[in-house]
Formats: structure tokens, C-alpha cells, sequence
């Protein structure tokens, strides 16, 4: 992978707002688990719009997000795309490592810029291979990220354009430290897998309901209990499951 990358042993150059434990998953892990894995984790910058791996190709890496979201995406052979799934600090990049397939076919990209910690999949798997508790949480992040990929499929094909905005921006929420995206109207089309007309005008009719303000592709939710409230049940469903499934803080 390209861009700025830095061993975690530098600890003394790692600002204390950046640190393994911010993920989740990695959080959740004992001290014993944690001083195998950690000294080969290493900080990368997760810019806006990088392609972490695309459709088919084999991955070397699983990446934890600490302050960045990444999004999963399946492309069609016309160029076309929608998302199945959101990772953020509550997850990982790359389950087909442990999953034994070493490859997938969605693409990932980063949808909200900031840093995750990178580990060899090697790495990854030998921790696996012990059969210990790193299986354990591995495999339950696996079937929550099921529950959410199953529910997009759900969403996308019977409910609104505005409900499908609403869940879409409710688990972006969660996996962010506060009420503000950076994400233009045509991005979130990419997303969603529909026009980009569909989500101004479900934009726009947020707006109107006091829920979002949004201006040159700043997004800002003024009102996240209205914001539930409009979503289908898409949105519990996978944070009830989620919640379920994940010995990890409370989410927002």
C-alpha cells in the first residue's frame, strides 16, 4: 500500500490520539494477545478516496481502523458500484484472510479520512491458528459484518432512498468521533447504488425536516434521534446484532 507508514515501535512519534486500542477489536484483546501482536502493527494514513485493495486481487494486509471509515464495494463490469458494508473502529479490513479465502470480490475504499493500524495477514492468521480468543472475537466480527452486508442487501431492494440515506448515515455516525461527514451528494449515489437526483432530493427533504444541514459536501446531523426515527429497521437490526456479538464499548 502507498502512502506514509510508521512502525509502532517509534512509539515516541505517535501522537497519543493515535494508538491500537482506539479499534475496537484490537481493544477488546487481552495483554497477552496485545504484546504479540502489537509490535508489529504500523500506523498508515488513510487519505480520502484510497483503494485499499480492489475486486480479486490477494491481500497481504488487514487493516483495523481507529479514526477512519472504509467502505466495501461491489462493482459491476459496467463501472457501477454499490456498498455492502461500512468498517470503521468497530472492525477490520480483510476477513477473506482468516476466512481462508486470501481474496474477495468487493473493492475497499476509504470513505472518511484518518489512520488504521496495518498487520501482516501472516501475522494475523498465526494469532488465528492458536485457537484462542483472537478466533473467537475474529469469527464474531465476521457474522455481525454478515448481519450488515445481509441487511444493505435487504435495504437497498425494498425500502426508500431516504431510508437508505438515513441507515447509511446513522452507521457512519458510529463509526466516527462526532456528528460531522465529509462525503459529496455523488459519493453517497456511488454508494447506495442509485442516482445521484434520488439522494439530493432525500437530502433535501432531511434538511427540511430540521435532521442534516449540508453545504459543498460537508454533511452535519443536528438531529440523530429524528435521524433514527426516519431510518427503517435496517439501522437496529445490525447495531442490536452488532452490540450483541462484540465485547466492545457502547457506541454513540
Amino acid at each position: 500500500m502507498q502512502g506514509h507508514s510508521q512502525p509502532l515501535q517509534n512509539s515516541t512519534a505517535i501522537v497519543a490520539n493515535h494508538t491500537p486500542t482506539q479499534n475496537q477489536l484490537l481493544n477488546a484483546l487481552s495483554a497477552e494477545v496485545q504484546q504479540r501482536l502489537f509490535p508489529h502493527l504500523e500506523r498508515v494514513e488513510m487519505p480520502l478516496g484510497k483503494v485499499l485493495y480492489e475486486s480479486g486481487d490477494v491481500m497481504r494486509y488487514v487493516y483495523f481502523p481507529t479514526d477512519c471509515i472504509v467502505s466495501l464495494l461491489y462493482v459491476m463490469e459496467n463501472g457501477s458500484s454499490a456498498e455492502i458494508s461500512v468498517v470503521g473502529f468497530d472492525g477490520l479490513i480483510g476477513v477473506a484472510l482468516f476466512m481462508g479465502g486470501e481474496s474477495t470480490t468487493s473493492r475497499a475504499i476509504v470513505q472518511s479520512a484518518g489512520f488504521a493500524y496495518r498487520l501482516l495477514g501472516q501475522r494475523l492468521k498465526d494469532e488465528f491458528n492458536r485457537h484462542g480468543e483472537l478466533l473467537h472475537l475474529m469469527l464474531r466480527y465476521s457474522q455481525a459484518l454478515i448481519t450488515q452486508m445481509a441487511q444493505t442487501a435487504v435495504c437497498n431492494r425494498h425500502h426508500s432512498i431516504e431510508q437508505q440515506l438515513s441507515r447509511w448515515l446513522l452507521l457512519s455516525l458510529d463509526r466516527l468521533k462526532d456528528n460531522h461527514l465529509v462525503m459529496t451528494q455523488e459519493l453517497i449515489a456511488n454508494m447506495l447504488g442509485v442516482r445521484r437526483e434520488g439522494v439530493t432530493e432525500a437530502a433535501g427533504r432531511l434538511h427540511k425536516q430540521g435532521v442534516i444541514d449540508y453545504s459543498r459536501g460537508h454533511i452535519l446531523v443536528t438531529n440523530r434521534a429524528k435521524l433514527e426515527q426516519l431510518s427503517c429497521e435496517c439501522y437496529a437490526v445490525v447495531k442490536a446484532e452488532t452490540d450483541r456479538l462484540l465485547p466492545i464499548q457502547a457506541r454513540s
